[in-house]
């Protein structure tokens, strides 16, 4: 078994604004002498492990990134019977296992039942804590030190075994992630640009001019590069040894890398798009991105397009480094929607075997 698999994505995006700053603007990143639109990592993560191919595929293998579990645990505990009291103090102390509270006051909005960071809960221990409620409610009684262990080192989570897992007060419960991911970055020089809008109110008078609405939004559109590093081994280890469904979940995703796009304002640039061209690559050789073929920003020629550019840029990077450092892959296996070749079904056989 090969212990890394790389992967090189070009997917091609419409006007669109996939992933905001601060100031609601895409996202951007100057890469060699360029400004390229950019897609971080954190929400092209965020739209696989939640993204429908993920559910499908992985049901009942997915973790819950939640501050509130302490609200689910009382809402149950006062639904069983339980007293407020008691219930606010038992959730208290089962959330509390899983990061430090957001406050001990704010009772108001059942703020004093949250934790100050996102904790990511494994299947397992969203288990462990629903038995233990069912018990609370049997017995009328507070949850012993003991019940209380509910932390668990996650192995039937597929999201936390590939993107890892940071509990700052409970580090021995870390998860390190099998699945690195590089910001997507357009292979050319890109300009973030505003749509100015406006919409007129349907119950103006007759004869009524101006608009009821006026405002604008930023866009951009191009070609974006992918890079993923996986660490097979680590993600087998990281769950539990189990060989099906580590291959269950380097299918699923690969199937949401090549087909999931960030949800931005996808009702307003219906954006949604396919990878166009993928390498998938298996070997024990240590990783290497392929992002330096787009230090100097690609542009079309003659007749060749820019989708023609880039995957000729990047294929010729690949065989560089095979010439300078050796063969950087064992096997390698592509798939070109230009021309066409190559088969997505196949694709995933290959990285999942």
């Amino acid at each position: 078994m090969s212990r890394f698999i790389q992967l090189h994505v070009l997917t091609s995006y419409p006007p669109s604004n996939l992933n905001r700053d601060d100031t609601g603007r895409p996202k951007t990143a100057l890469v060699g002498d360029a400004n390229r639109l950019r897609v971080s990592s954190q929400s092209l993560k965020r739209a696989w492990r939640t993204s429908e191919a993920f559910e499908s595929a992985l049901a009942g293998h997915l973790g819950t990134r939640t501050k509130q579990i302490g609200r689910q645990v009382f809402d149950q505990l006062v639904e069983g019977g339980v007293g407020e009291k008691s219930a606010r103090e038992w959730a208290k102390d089962i959330a509390r296992q899983f990061g430090k509270p957001k406050s001990d006051k704010k009772t108001e909005n059942n703020e004093d039942l949250d934790i100050e960071q996102l904790a990511h809960f494994s299947p397992e221990e969203l288990a462990a804590i629903k038995a233990l409620v069912g018990r609370l409610i049997e017995r009328k009684d507070k949850p012993t030190e003991d019940e209380l262990k509910l932390l668990a080192h996650p192995r039937q989570a597929v999201d936390i075994a590939m993107f890892g897992r940071m509990l700052a007060d409970s580090p021995a419960h870390n998860v390190e992630a099998a699945v690195q991911v590089a910001h997507a970055i357009t292979v050319h020089r890109a300009a973030v640009e505003d749509d100015y809008f406006s919409a007129v109110d349907d119950l103006n008078t007759r004869g009524a001019t101006g608009a009821g609405h006026i405002g604008e939004r930023g866009y951009g559109a191009g070609l974006f590069y992918l890079y993923i590093a996986i660490d097979r081994a680590l993600l087998r280890k990281n769950l539990g040894h189990d060989d099906a469904l580590t291959a269950r979940a380097l299918a699923a995703l690969v199937t949401a890398v090549t087909r999931v796009a960030p949800t931005g304002m996808q009702n307003s640039f219906a954006s949604r798009a396919y990878a166009g061209y993928v390498m998938a690559e298996k070997g024990d050789q240590q990783p290497r991105s392929l992002a330096q073929a787009f230090l100097k920003p690609v542009k079309p020629y003659g007749e060749e397009s820019l989708f023609d550019k880039a995957v000729g840029a990047l294929e010729t990077r690949c065989a560089n480094f095979d010439e300078v450092y050796g063969i950087c892959a064992e096997s390698r296996q592509t798939v070109n929607v230009e021309k066409p070749q190559g088969r997505i079904d196949d694709l995933i056989r290959f990285v999942s075997e």
